[in-house]
């Protein structure tokens, strides 16, 4: 009986514990209860987790900060670094015309000394060549001379042998000769 009480089939209405006598409102001593409770709750949740929340909000604070902190510095060492490379590019460009210089320099000193070396090459060969003409010419003449008084005594000894040459012209063609040939040289 106590199921159809419930369930409201005897046409009574008894007063049921499941339900509440207002739609909103809990029973009195439920909200107060309840109220209570909830209260208690969040005085410990307060107090024993609040500080453990609010020490995890400051780490969690602090540690983006930290990234924060460290991302700028590498930004600023990143852009300090870029400068250093671009100023570096400079100075490889600078370095790179001025090697360029110094090797045309270099270049041109070597074309300048080989130009000397070899005019003065060419004039020590041209004076060589000079003295070694100069030495063949006398050599030259000296067998010229041998070979020409050579010839001269044979044919004086054939003229003479001929007698066909007294000694008065015999001496007037020997000195002719010698004066003929000193003129040649």
């Amino acid at each position: 009986m106590m199921l159809f009480a419930i369930l409201g089939a005897e046409g009574s209405d008894p007063i049921d514990d499941a339900r509440s006598i207002h739609w909103l409102w809990p029973a009195q001593a439920e909200l107060i209860y309840g109220s209570i409770a909830s209260i208690i709750i969040f005085a410990a949740i307060f107090k024993f987790a609040g500080p453990a929340v609010k020490k995890a909000m400051a780490d969690r604070t602090q540690a983006i900060q930290e990234e924060l902190d460290s991302a700028e510095q590498a930004q600023s060492e990143a852009t300090g670094e870029a400068a250093d490379i671009r100023q570096a590019a400079g100075d490889i460009d600078a370095e790179r015309q001025r090697l360029f210089a110094e090797a045309d320099a270099q270049a041109e000193a070597l074309l300048a000394d080989g130009r000397a070396r070899l005019d003065q090459e060419v004039a020590e060969l041209e004076a060589r060549a000079d003295s070694d003409i100069t030495a063949a010419s006398g050599r030259v003449n000296d067998e010229l001379r041998g070979e020409i008084t050579t010839l001269a005594n044979a044919a004086t000894e054939q003229l003479l042998a001929g007698g066909a040459v007294d000694s008065a012209t015999q001496q007037e063609l020997i000195e002719s000769f010698i004066s003929r040939v000193g003129a040649s040289s």
